[in-house]
């Protein structure tokens, strides 16, 4: 609620110095005070004179402290005291240093999408709060709607809210509420209950985002007519008038607008929910933040009246997410995975096929025959005789120098192939995953070889090999005989 408006004289009313009234309406006048005991301001509502005698209008207003006085969230109005001084009704609630939703949107028109949405989580999550008491508010509109100078979004003006254990102020055929803010059941005078708080909330998103209440009529429209519209659902679509809208905002809106409540979605927790995820679950302090920063950008708040200028930086814009979006970024995310995954083979490949360490070779020793024809066709050296001396740089024994290095035996080459797949691994050491396209080079010999598949079981079998042979290996595995 904005400060600025008519000075009045400085007068003590119970424990508070009204400082100046700030508004008129209905049923009363509205100061802003303040408190000394406690050194902060205050709003003071107070009952019209001729208002008081109607005793239902007093229970009204009282009832209204009541109700708003039940609910304890950062984004409801709080308050503080109702008390009567000098025959008149006050109520004493918290002071909100900025401007009424009403205002806002009458200044720029419409609101930025992002913030819109922003402003309407922050109510969906004070609105969860008052259902969550067994309070209906049934007055959700921009004007009951206050934005401080630094981001804080609160509901007012408990004035119609229906209450646990009502005594039935408002009878059936009785309409209370502003046209066009108003539910068709609350038009009809049927029964209301959170559903009608969840289609006010649809009227005011949508508002925010197209600049004018869905059901706006010309001002000489019958109450008949303005019924059938709504029963009807004829609005005007809401993308048509403001293109920018995101389809997740649209749906959300269009849920919330059915005529029928049990067509409407189900509780404004659902609406919280769906908010959350379009928005990336903001923090209340992103979204005072974000707030904030947009609209002293647009200078809706500036640093006159006492304010202090908002400077800090505001955090990266939150996103509502489309359908093509998530489509997109759930792709990019599987095309992430599937990297990683072939980056893993890969290197797990390239470990299993990299050069076998010369210690691993020598434990393979060359066929028996080769080794023996290489010592019959040594030559014999005889002994040197004892008289000759040793030379210092002599050459080695003959038989050494003479010996030619056994080759390495010829590697063999094999394809492993399991049905579906399987992690194969070779000899206890390194493991790949098949598919594999090209086959694994190893050294003859015998090889212990395990094919695991995490569902259907391990096969072990132990593999052969001769020097330059190429063989496949193919295991198949099944539910029945895993193994």
């Amino acid at each position: 609620m904005s400060a600025t408006a008519t000075s009045a004289p400085s007068r003590r009313v119970g424990s508070f110095e009204i400082v100046r009234e700030i508004g008129q309406g209905g049923m009363g006048v509205v100061y802003l005070a303040h408190q000394p005991t406690l050194d902060r301001m205050v709003v003071l509502k107070k009952i019209r004179r001729e208002l008081l005698d109607d005793s239902g209008n007093v229970e009204r207003f009282q009832r209204e402290a009541r109700a708003a006085a039940a609910v304890h969230h950062q984004n409801v109005v709080s308050i503080y005291d109702s008390f009567e001084a000098r025959g008149d009704h006050y109520i004493a609630q918290e002071f909100v240093d900025g401007h009424d939703l009403r205002w806002i949107r009458n200044q720029l028109g419409r609101l930025d999408p992002e913030v819109a949405a922003l402003i309407a989580l922050e109510v969906a999550r004070g609105l969860e709060e008052i259902h969550t008491r067994g309070i209906v508010h049934r007055d959700l509109k921009p004007a009951n709607i206050l934005i401080g100078a630094t981001g804080d979004t609160k509901i007012a003006d408990f004035g119609i809210a229906v209450v646990p254990k009502a005594d039935g102020l408002t009878r059936p055929g009785i309409l209370v509420g502003s046209i066009p803010y108003m539910a068709p059941e609350q038009i009809l005078g049927h029964r209301v209950d959170p559903r009608t708080d969840v289609f006010l909330f649809g009227n005011l998103l949508y508002e925010m985002l197209a600049g004018s209440a869905p059901y706006q009529g010309p001002e000489d429209e019958s109450l008949e007519s303005l019924v059938e519209r709504m029963q009807k659902e004829r609005y005007p679509d809401l993308r048509t008038i403001a293109p920018g809208t995101p389809r997740a905002l649209a749906r959300l809106i269009r849920n919330c607008l059915r005529a029928k409540p049990a067509r409407r979605i189900s509780s404004i927790m659902q609406v919280r929910r769906s908010l959350e995820r379009a928005l990336g679950r903001p923090s209340p302090l992103d979204c005072r933040s974000e707030i904030a920063q947009h609209l002293w950008k647009l200078k809706i708040f500036t640093a006159a009246g006492g304010r202090t200028a908002l400077r800090s930086a505001a955090r990266p814009r939150a996103r509502i997410a489309t359908r093509r979006q998530v489509r997109i970024a759930l792709t990019a995310a599987a095309s992430l995975l599937l990297v990683i995954a072939g980056v893993t083979v890969y290197a797990r490949y390239f470990k299993a096929s990299a050069p076998t360490p010369a210690p691993a070779a020598a434990s393979v020793p060359p066929p028996e025959p080769r080794v023996a024809e290489a010592t019959a066709s040594a030559p014999v050296v005889p002994a040197p005789a004892p008289e000759v001396p040793a030379v210092a740089n002599a050459a080695p024994e003959p038989a050494v120098s003479a010996l030619p290095a056994a080759p390495p035996p010829e590697p063999a080459h094999v394809r492993f192939v399991a049905e579906p797949w399987a992690e194969v691994t070779i000899d206890g050491g390194a493991s790949f995953f098949t598919p594999r396209a090209a086959p694994v080079e190893l050294p003859p010999g015998s090889h212990r070889i395990v094919l695991v598949h995490p569902t259907l079981g391990r096969t072990e079998l132990t593999l052969d090999l001769q020097p330059g042979e190429s063989r496949t290996v193919r295991h198949v595995f099944t539910r029945e005989n895993p193994s």
